[in-house]
């Protein structure tokens, strides 16, 4: 299993907020390249970003930032947030050299423009973000809630050829309260789905609670910047073939 660090933007820092509440923001750095730089030096292998204002306006507004984070790490780098186009795909993964772009709202709302992205660049670096909020799907950067129940479009995303899932339970993102391991229990015996982990994290025992249960990823925001956990020593604790390229 990989440990995926995040970083969350919003106006150009680094930020996280409480169950997808954008006026709940905490800010932890205003050079999240300075952040970046630090994930690597820990042993991350990769690094999740999101773009919270592209989430919810659809837009790439803190490209430059995301840039600069790719100019200083030479880890690998997933992007999500505002990514509706194929001009804003090619921008990132041909243009920006990001390495696999997450598609949320655009997957639900426009499944060819989905099935396009992946007959262009394949399944390993095009993810779909999928939020659950009380077993329905979110877009919109968890403004909007849909009737779409999140089993049901798992597997209609795996019909498409969808190989690898951000899963996050948003009623858990940012509380620090542990991850809803039942949902991802059910997306494993439902999918044949690689699914990352996202939401909860409060530790160091969730991290290895994930990796033993089998799941592709996990990613880790709060609990780091809250210092509820040691990055580097769970990294290290690992065995590094259980890393997959």
């Amino acid at each position: 299993m990989i440990i995926i660090p995040a970083i969350d933007l919003k106006d150009g820092e680094a930020v996280r907020l409480y169950k997808g509440d954008y006026q709940q923001k905490t800010v932890y750095s205003s050079s999240p390249e300075t952040l970046a730089l630090q994930f690597q030096n820990m042993g991350a292998n990769y690094l999740h970003v999101v773009d919270l204002d592209g989430a919810k306006d659809g837009t790439t507004t803190n490209l430059s930032t995301i840039q600069k984070i790719r100019q200083t790490i030479s880890i690998p780098i997933e992007v999500g947030g505002g990514i509706r186009t194929m001009d804003t795909v090619e921008l990132y993964l041909e243009k920006i050299g990001i390495d696999r772009v997450i598609l949320g709202t655009a997957a639900i709302e426009n499944p060819e423009f989905l099935k396009t992205a992946l007959k262009k660049y394949g399944a390993k670096r095009i993810v779909v973000g999928v939020d659950i909020k009380d077993g329905f799907v979110s877009t919109s950067g968890w403004l909007v809630n849909t009737q779409i129940y999140y089993l049901d479009f798992l597997q209609e995303l795996e019909k498409m050829g969808v190989q690898y899932i951000v899963c996050t339970d948003i009623s858990k993102d940012g509380t620090l309260q542990g991850p809803s391991f039942h949902i991802y229990q059910k997306i494993k015996d439902t999918t044949s789905l690689h699914c990352i982990v996202s939401g909860g994290v409060k530790g160091a025992e969730d991290i290895l609670e994930a990796a033993r249960q089998g799941y592709y990823g996990c990613i880790v925001g709060k609990a780091y910047y809250e210092g509820q956990i040691d990055l580097k020593e769970v990294i290290s604790c690992l065995p590094k073939e259980s890393f997959p390229v």
